[in-house]
């Protein structure tokens, strides 16, 4: 990005976010991927937000909330041409989605020089937090849920494990926070394997795995593309070889699993939900997600889910006032019951506190079910303590 095209942009802004506090209407820009590879993301973060806004209304505070929905199609420049294009044109109030880390990271300098709330749905690389004030998440990190497996692998007989990870931001973080917490409790990492984000063969790198005989491998993939990596883990027999398939919940993601056949079964995963968990909120959550939509929700949907929770409640806070330092102060520090269990936005951090389950693929009525049989309770992102 250019001096001069940030100086530009700094004084559009400035005038584009003078009128918020007089607007009767809060403009929500959600930016997501609703085309290409990652569009189970954007479908899944959409279908959570329209069902929040038929449960809890579309007023706040004497508000008219409107949601305008824009498909990046999971490419960066899209993203930051869209959210320029948002405040500017459009005047939004909060800028929200971001379906991958590239897209999220590339709206940061637009939010922060025009202060307008950045809430982060789905990209979990722990640092984007970190690049402004005026962003805030909604969803989870991937140190939050790669520290606690490595805890639960060390406890329970794994004592080699191959890492698998999609280069870039998320499969970074859960490469070095399952390494570095595995190698402190004894385990041993020979391979840290790093898969390319587009266009993903996991071929050659299973067979790396195959040649290290670990106890197990650990696997982050982005959502959408477990189904692949589980085509190619059983078409190399690694699921027949005694090598244990452990990874962040994104593997046996919930939109995708029914897809993925018995070669997920057995598999572990942590993770910060499950369309399974038991809670009374989260079967009635599953239920209108389904009825609303027709697809089961996962991990994604939480966070369009909580994060239209949090803006209502910042408005209802703020009784109405839409100044973006304003509504930062109010979404900071939240506590809810969500489907997912208790979460509270850390206000030092701006990102959730939660439980991690540790979870297990079980056929359950003649469905495949990520299935919770441990709970860390109220987890921290270890990449900010």
């Amino acid at each position: 990005m250019s001096f001069r095209w940030t100086q530009m942009m700094a004084v559009v802004l400035a005038l584009a976010a003078g009128p918020a506090m007089a607007q009767d209407t809060v403009k929500i820009g959600l930016i997501l991927p609703m085309t290409g590879p990652f569009a189970s993301t954007g479908r899944q973060i959409d279908g959570a937000v329209k069902l929040w806004m038929q449960e809890h209304g579309t007023t706040v505070a004497g508000k008219k909330i409107e949601v305008l929905l824009k498909d990046d199609a999971g490419t960066p420049d899209t993203t930051r041409r869209l959210a320029q294009e948002l405040v500017v044109n459009d005047k939004v109030t909060i800028l929200a989605g971001f379906g991958l880390t590239p897209l999220a990271l590339a709206t940061v300098p637009i939010a922060t020089q025009a202060k307008v709330p950045e809430l982060v749905m789905a990209a979990a690389t722990s640092a984007i937090t970190e690049k402004s004030p005026f962003v805030i998440r909604a969803g989870f990190t991937l140190p939050q849920i790669a520290a606690p497996l490595a805890d639960w692998a060390a406890k329970n007989g794994i004592k080699k494990v191959v890492t698998l990870v999609t280069d870039y931001g998320p499969g970074i973080d859960a490469e070095t926070w399952f390494k570095k917490r595995f190698t402190e409790l004894g385990g041993t990492v020979p391979a840290d394997l790093r898969v390319p984000l587009k266009n993903p063969d996991f071929a050659p790198f299973l067979q790396k795995v195959a040649d290290e005989k670990p106890d197990a491998v650990f696997v982050f993939v982005p959502s959408g593309v477990g189904s692949v990596f589980m085509k190619q883990f059983a078409e190399r027999g690694l699921d027949k070889s005694g090598i244990k398939l452990i990874g962040t919940g994104d593997v046996t993601d919930d939109d995708i699993l029914n897809g993925m056949g018995d070669v997920a079964l057995d598999v572990i995963t942590s993770f910060h939900y499950s369309a399974a968990h038991p809670s009374a909120a989260n079967k009635a959550y599953v239920a209108g997600f389904e009825k609303l939509n027709g697809m089961r929700p996962n991990f994604h949907s939480l966070g369009g889910y909580d994060g239209m929770r949090m803006i209502y409640t910042a408005l209802e806070k703020t009784k109405g006032n839409t100044d973006g330092e304003a509504l930062m102060k109010a979404m900071e520090g939240q506590s809810f019951e969500s489907p997912r269990g208790p979460v509270t936005i850390d206000a030092a951090t701006r990102d959730p506190i939660q439980n991690v389950y540790i979870r297990k693929v079980e056929k359950v009525n003649g469905q495949l079910w990520n299935v919770e049989f441990a709970t860390i309770p109220n987890v921290k992102d270890p990449a900010h303590q």
